[in-house]
């Protein structure tokens, strides 16, 4: 029952989705967890598209106000924290280390964080409009799934800068053979089912970001990975949505 135990673990960490059964948390057992993320991800996807099966008939704008509060509820906001964590750092941490890991651990979120969770629900809401308007919602499905790929990807090759931080477990632990076999296997069903421009997004945001992590902290934190996994999902959707629009090249 340990595969089960790990992706409860997972599943609490990242949702509020009540679980039945009592969850045992050890520091093998957080890491291991980390290779059922992207599989939470598929899950909240699935929620989205039965969510949006209520919604027939509801205009585009108000179904997709709806849908992001769904899947802003799913989540608690976790990531959205995160990536308000990170947009006052970057800005107020004025290329010192030390600096900008101290703001992210302030619990006061500046003008800059509000832009930053303001500008990425805009280009959310405007992706999902786009694509409910033309009956596409494959991507709402894979997209949670495709982003939350990166998490594991980035503590494999990012170093892990906060001492007592809660990702700390699973860097120190994360499984390093089994979780490259996993995010291959949940990119090539990503690439199956979207196509690759997502996945290329996904892979452009991977190395941007991380070049923006060593650059300015020297690796990762949690509140990085989270916004990471905010920032891939609002650029992927981007991605469906315009290749609906004008289709791209296959190739």
């Amino acid at each position: 029952m340990k595969g089960l135990n790990d992706f409860a673990i997972a599943l609490q960490f990242l949702t509020r989705l009540p679980i039945p059964f009592k969850i045992h948390f050890t520091p093998k057992g957080q890491a291991w967890s980390l290779l059922w993320h992207p599989l939470v991800g598929l899950l909240i996807g699935a929620l989205l598209l039965s969510i949006q099966s209520l919604l027939v008939g509801v205009g585009p704008p108000l179904a997709s106000a709806l849908l992001l509060t769904a899947w802003v509820s799913i989540t608690g906001g976790l990531h959205l924290d995160g990536l308000a964590d990170c947009a006052d750092a970057w800005a107020g941490g004025q290329g010192d280390q030390a600096r900008s890991l101290r703001i992210m651990k302030d619990p006061n979120s500046g003008p800059i964080a509000v832009v930053a969770l303001i500008l990425l629900l805009l280009m959310k809401f405007a992706a999902l409009e786009e694509l409910a308007g033309r009956s596409n919602l494959m991507p709402l499905l894979w997209t949670p799934m495709l982003a939350r790929s990166l998490v594991p990807i980035l503590l494999l090759t990012t170093p892990y800068v906060r001492e007592n931080g809660l990702g700390r477990p699973m860097a120190e632990n994360l499984p390093r053979k089994p979780a490259w076999l996993a995010a291959l296997i949940y990119l090539i069903c990503a690439l199956i089912m979207l196509g690759p421009w997502p996945i290329l997004a996904t892979v452009l945001t991977f190395w941007w970001l991380r070049r923006l992590m060593l650059k300015r902290i020297g690796g990762c934190t949690g509140d990085t990975l989270g916004a990471s996994i905010e920032i891939a999902e609002a650029l992927v959707l981007v991605v469906c949505a315009l290749a609906i629009q004008a289709p791209l090249p296959s190739g």
